[in-house]
């Protein structure tokens, strides 16, 4: 795979799942990121979503959602069964997922949390998410990520 290889690639192949690997070149701190991300891939933006660790009731939890819009913590919060939520502290959510910032992915992290992905994710026959470093993503079905997340599917995004 020629050094492409991470946790979710390898949990990918290793889970027999059906996946592309597409690569960019934008930087982690341009304004957009997102948009950018998904003309580079030349993907629909609604296609292409972004990982956020966050914590809910103090628990971490991961949460899905499209590039182009905008985590609500209210409905992630309710989504998780809890009452509060807010975005984790970037060192603990690099620590717990062996990830860094621009390049958490979904799959394979290093402890398995609790995740929940926006419902438009089921729009589509594929998305993209990250692969688990900066520069790559991943398509796939969404019912596999689903599957292999055991996420809970709600509308915790807002545009």
């Amino acid at each position: 795979m020629g050094g492409q290889g991470t946790p979710a690639t390898a949990l990918l192949a290793k889970q027999k799942v059906a996946h592309t690997l597409h690569t960019y070149d934008v930087s982690a701190d341009s304004p957009n990121y997102g948009a950018l991300v998904a003309e580079a891939l030349g993907a629909d933006p609604a296609r292409v979503f972004k990982t956020l660790v966050t914590e809910v009731d103090g628990v971490l939890t991961v949460a899905v959602v499209p590039v182009t819009g905008e985590i609500d913590l209210k409905a992630l919060a309710a989504a998780a069964g809890g009452k509060r939520a807010a975005m984790a502290d970037r060192d603990l959510a690099e620590k717990t997922t062996g990830y860094v910032r621009g390049g958490i992915s979904p799959l394979g992290q290093r402890k398995r949390l609790p995740t929940v992905i926006d419902e438009s994710a089921t729009d589509s026959d594929t998305m993209y998410v990250s692969a688990g470093k900066r520069g790559l993503q991943l398509r796939l079905a969404p019912a596999d990520l689903i599957r292999l997340t055991a996420a809970v599917l709600a509308p915790i995004a807002r545009s």
